[in-house]
């Protein structure tokens, strides 16, 4: 068995996380990652099971080191984070472009047999149809806003990858991650966000009523992946997918902000007001995958929303406690 695994970006969220698994199931795992938004603390429980290699991914001579000898390659490395792509769009296309060239030529070099890139869901944009399939259009609506910097820099590595691995002997596969969430996933996405407005408003949960405000109506919606379920499609795909083919990741289930806010406020027992305001420019309203593909492979879904909801709340509610005691 191809067992030598390497993940970029391993001290990220769904990187760590997916170390985690695959050491699990019996592969030797190496992660590189300068843990400039990730941390060895996500990985502290497998550190000893590992190899760890500091660097930057776009560094080609540490990053054709450590691809030699490896079999299955997973390129997670990229800059995240919505206030990044507003405020550092050169340094988002930079990781992004540049680690995608390095880590496809060594991966040319070292002749790995797997090659498995990391996209987003923010390709399809404004998608035409909801769910979404694999089938939607790619596209950059407005090239001026630094807000698709991200997707750029995503749908660049997606046509790097399916070019200079076309005609090789590499098994390439490319998936597109929808809202994945979890606890210690960083602060600069919705649910964290939530949460932190909510414990502040809220006196740090003392009250039981409280109102926050929110970017839209509310009525806006997104499909909610807990990480341990993304984490198993992508072992699925890495048995199972095949060359050349891309792969959404997620939940086939859509709802509204206004319903995740009910069911945070819940979980912690307070009622909550909404107040609305303006959406972000380029925000999308929707956005459901599809995901026929994945489990045409053999996922069987497990929905672990309100579970893992529930354990992502308990994370960020304890370490807000430390922060505001």
């Amino acid at each position: 068995m191809s067992n030598k695994v390497l993940i970029t970006g391993g001290t990220g969220f769904l990187g760590s996380a997916l170390a985690i698994r695959l050491v699990k199931l019996g592969y030797k795992v190496s992660i590189f990652d300068n843990n400039l938004r990730g941390s060895l603390n996500k990985i502290k429980n497998i550190l000893d099971q590992i190899e760890f290699v500091e660097g930057d991914i776009r560094d080609p001579e540490k990053v054709k080191k450590v691809t030699h000898g490896i079999d299955i390659v997973f390129h997670l490395a990229f800059i995240n984070g919505t206030k990044f792509f507003y405020e550092k769009p050169e340094l988002v296309l930079d990781v992004g472009v540049r680690g995608a060239l390095n880590i496809l030529d060594s991966s040319l070099d070292s002749k790995v047999k797997t090659f498995i890139m990391a996209s987003s869901s923010e390709i399809y944009n404004k998608p035409t149809n909801v769910p979404t399939n694999e089938h939607e259009r790619a596209m950059i609506p407005d090239i001026k806003n630094p807000r698709f910097s991200y997707a750029g820099g995503k749908l660049i590595s997606e046509i790097l990858t399916l070019n200079y691995l076309r005609r090789t002997k590499i098994r390439d596969l490319i998936f597109r991650p929808h809202n994945i969430f979890g606890p210690d996933m960083g602060n600069e996405h919705v649910i964290p966000e939530l949460i932190r407005k909510i414990f502040l408003a809220s006196n740090h949960l003392k009250n039981k009523k409280c109102s926050i405000e929110i970017q839209g109506t509310g009525k806006e919606t997104r499909a909610f992946c807990y990480v341990d379920d993304a984490v198993e499609q992508l072992v699925c795909m890495l048995k199972n997918g095949m060359k050349g083919e891309l792969y959404n990741i997620g939940m086939q289930k859509e709802i509204n902000i206004n319903k995740l806010i009910e069911d945070i406020s819940n979980l912690l027992e307070i009622n909550v007001e909404v107040l609305s305001s303006n959406l972000l420019r380029g925000s999308t309203t929707r956005r459901c995958p599809d995901t026929t593909k994945i489990k045409s492979i053999g996922y069987k879904e497990c929905d672990n929303y309100y579970l893992g909801l529930g354990k992502t709340i308990n994370w960020y509610v304890s370490n807000l406690r430390k922060q505001y005691t």
